[in-house]
């Protein structure tokens, strides 16, 4: 398998298991050069705790790109998460337009809405800035919620197969033509995660777990971005990063006292495994 050098966009909570504390090790076990660009740093992530710090590095964005250029470095694959303002948002565009080379893969996690509401940073003209993120994007990784409010569809809490069809149809206006939805669920028991592409749909539908975790969203964009570098269909890698994300629940299930994350480094030689 070749050596692939890739960028991820997002924060570092250094504590809290989620964004860029999860991207690095995940994509690094995938067996990828990892390469990040830090958007802020807290001490904590914001869900749970309290009086968490909080650094923004947004004007370093751009000398560091910058100096990526004057290196003539490229990446094979650039994957974005959370993004902490609009302004952000702009940089990342440029850097998604300019800094892969002519194999780059270019995904986006939105990662600014879940259980229809935005998170608490984030309002309308955020959602704004982020579809124009959407055309730049070669893959789109949002949860149903991100969505919603993407493609300006009625956020509902139950919907059929229909409903979902629909959604995408209108997701992929903005300019995206392969979309991985995450969250798919048409019966208690079950989710699921539908691939868009071209117009075609698949779904891959596993065991839900009733009680969810924080950072799962991160832990399955990573996956994902992991297992579809190391040659995977866009289907098969939107499984494997499935399976992994409901393996790191499963083994973080039985500990009350780690509420804030997934202990997905135990479930890393598994997913080498799926690779």
């Amino acid at each position: 398998m070749e050596y692939k050098k890739i960028l991820t966009i997002q924060d570092i909570s250094c504590v809290g298991q989620c964004s860029l504390t999860v991207a690095l090790p995940i994509l690094s076990a995938c067996g990828m050069e990892t390469c990040i660009l830090p958007s802020a740093v807290l001490s904590t992530h914001t869900m749970g705790f309290s009086g968490f710090t909080f650094r923004d590095l947004t004007d370093d964005m751009p000398a560091i790109q910058e100096h990526w250029q004057k290196e003539g470095i490229k990446f094979d694959g650039i994957y974005t998460g959370y993004l902490g303002s609009t302004k952000q948002v702009g940089y990342v565009k440029n850097i998604l337009d300019t800094m892969g080379n002519d194999r780059c893969v270019k995904i986006v996690d939105p990662a600014f809405a879940d259980n229809g509401k935005l998170y608490p940073i984030f309002d309308n003209v955020y959602v704004d800035a982020m579809k124009t993120l959407c055309p730049s994007a070669d893959i789109l990784l949002p949860n149903i919620t991100e969505a919603c409010f993407l493609s300006g569809v009625t956020y509902k809490e139950t919907y059929d197969e229909n409903d979902i069809k629909e959604l995408l149809a209108e997701l992929s206006k903005l300019g995206c033509a392969t979309i991985v939805l995450t969250g798919v669920s048409y019966s208690p028991e079950k989710t699921g995660v539908v691939v868009y592409e071209d117009g075609k749909i698949s779904y891959y539908e596993h065991r839900r777990i009733s009680k969810g975790c924080h950072g799962t969203g991160d832990v399955y964009a990573s996956a994902f971005t992991g297992a579809l570098m190391n040659g995977n269909s866009i289907f098969e890698a939107a499984k494997i990063a499935a399976d992994y994300t409901v393996l790191c629940i499963e083994k973080t299930q039985n500990d009350p006292e780690h509420w804030y994350g997934v202990k997905f480094e135990t479930a890393l030689p598994e997913l080498m495994q799926m690779l």
